[in-house]
């Protein structure tokens, strides 16, 4: 599981960066990767979507754990 937990992460990370350099710089790392007609981007911007709401689980998840 740990696995997946640092997997999911990562992609979360990459997704963070990329809208930092969106915010500070105008610049889409994705879309100049993939090129912004492929369908390449929507899927990698998908799958960072659901790395965050796992992510999400696995916050709630830890802070349960802690508290028993």
């Amino acid at each position: 599981m740990e696995t997946f937990q640092k997997t999911t992460l990562i992609f979360t990370i990459i997704g963070a960066i990329n809208w930092g350099l969106i915010g500070f710089f105008d610049f889409n790392l994705v879309e100049s990767l993939f090129g912004m007609e492929s369908m390449l981007p929507k899927i990698v911007y998908a799958i960072v979507g659901i790395c965050g709401l796992i992510n999400v689980g696995i916050l709630f998840n830890h802070f349960e754990v802690k508290e028993k």
